[in-house]
Order: structure tokens, then sequence, then C-alpha cells
């Protein structure tokens, strides 16, 4: 019994705790204004062969991505490599968007639905998506 109870009390300290926001320990200087850069990477190559063209990724920046940040963003391309799941280095085109947005539920859900979207559309594994606070203003 004693055991159980031990058990049981290691179990609640492991429980699921809702994540800190990033941008919660950040302070900025006055003029500054508090952000999450988010920063998307986007493989070009189709897993059964082929690309996604360029005519694809420009319907999809302006249909799924720039509807959801009208703000602005930015987008680079890139050459990128990364480990597959079946265990290969794969190499391919890449576009990279970065986004800055306040930290609201909205900003994360429409980040989540841009990456849920380029997987279904053009059958991907996965989008590298790299989140960080920062401070930032237009000079």
């Amino acid at each position: 019994m004693l055991l159980l109870l031990s058990i049981a009390v290691a179990a609640a300290g492991c429980a699921a705790n809702p994540a800190p926001s990033p941008t919660a320990a950040l302070s900025c200087t006055a003029g500054d204004t508090l952000l999450v850069r988010e920063t998307l990477y986007f493989g070009r190559s189709r897993p059964g062969g082929g690309t996604v063209s360029d005519a694809e990724w420009k319907s999809f920046l302006a249909e799924v991505v720039t509807p959801r940040f009208p703000s602005g963003l930015t987008v680079q391309e890139a050459s990128g490599q990364w480990k597959s799941a079946s265990g290969a280095a794969e190499q391919e085109r890449s576009e990279i968007i970065t986004l800055y947005h306040p930290d609201t539920e909205a900003s994360r859900q429409s980040i989540h639905e841009i990456a849920l979207e380029y997987k279904r559309r053009f059958q991907q594994e996965a989008v590298l998506r790299e989140r960080s606070p920062t401070c930032a203003r237009f000079e």
C-alpha cells in the first residue's frame, strides 16, 4: 500500500502542466513590443517524387498563410536537410517563413492550421516550427 501511495505521489508530480508562455520571462524596454517570433520550415520535395512547384507554393502562401497573418511576414528560400521517418537523410529545396505575432491562442491556432494544411496539401511528414519570445519595434 505504501508503494502504491509513493507511486501515486510521484506520478502526480509528473502530471502535464500547461507550458508557460514563451513571453512570460521576457520584459522589453520602452518603445519595444513583446512578441513571439515564429519560424516555419517547409520542405518542397514530395514523398512520391517531384516537388512543390513555384506556382503551388505561391498559391499556398496567398490562400493559407497571408490571410492568417495579413500584417506581414518574411519568406526565404533555403536548401534543407533532415532525417525522414525512414531514417534517410533527405536534402531538399525549402522555404522559411518568419512571423512576428502576439502570444495569443488565435495566433498559435493559425500557425497550427498553416502547418496542417501544408502537410495535407503536399503530403508532407512534417513542418518544423521554431518559437521564441522577442522584443521588436519598427525604427
